[in-house]
């Protein structure tokens, strides 16, 4: 069927107009393709990434319970090492931490603890870190470095603990006053309910050690 006049200037116009920015759309369409590819190809790559750092953290969860080093000290570094950006890297870093504190190896577990505050994705993980990085201070007799750790920001939730914490080590310090500010400054920010029991008590046990 013929095209009548408004037709055939329509047909173009439109003709004139893909000449003219033809390679634009395409280009356009192309890039659009290609984003919504690589987004489904990252996402399938950080799935992939998740379950390969799972596997591992359960290599490394069974060699602790087990009490082999080895595995431990292996999926941890394997967790750091390739698994980095991943929530089980930071887990690992913890756990390991603490197997090796436990077994009298607290120079490894700073190692640990002192990566998972630098690196870890997760602004809880970093102050439950930051909280047992500090408890090894004290340990360690490394008083300064630990209150001064202890001065970084943290969430609420932690923010008994953290006082806590500063009390035990202005303690240690000979610091009486100070530690009792600290203390009464944890009793202030400990959990009200049933499962803070045992916490409050424990601090107000420290507190009236300190003359109250």
């Amino acid at each position: 069927m013929a095209l009548d006049l408004e037709e055939q200037e329509q047909v173009a116009a439109l003709k004139g107009w893909w000449a003219e920015n033809g390679a634009l759309v395409t280009a356009l369409i192309v890039g659009a393709a290609l984003a919504v590819a690589g987004w489904q190809g990252w996402r399938w790559h950080e799935r992939q990434q998740a379950a390969q750092a799972g596997a591992l953290f359960d290599t490394l969860a069974r060699g602790a319970q087990a009490g082999d080093a080895k595995a431990v000290r292996d999926a941890a570094g394997g967790l750091i090492e390739n698994y980095p950006r991943t929530l089980y890297a930071a887990m690992g870093a913890l756990a390991a931490a603490r197997f090796h504190f436990d077994r009298g190896d607290p120079k490894t577990a700073r190692l640990q603890l002192s990566w998972a505050v630098d690196n870890a994705r997760s602004d809880e993980m970093r102050d439950l870190a930051r909280l047992r990085l500090g408890a090894l201070l004290l340990d360690e007799k490394a008083y300064d470095e630990g209150l001064k750790l202890l001065e970084a920001k943290h969430a609420a939730a932690f923010a008994a603990q953290y006082a806590a914490l500063r009390g035990d080590i202005l303690v240690a310090k000979n610091q009486p006053a100070e530690a009792r500010a600290a203390y009464k400054l944890a009793l202030e920010h400990a959990d009200k309910g049933r499962d803070g029991n045992a916490f409050r008590e424990s601090v107000r046990m420290r507190l009236e050690g300190l003359g109250g």
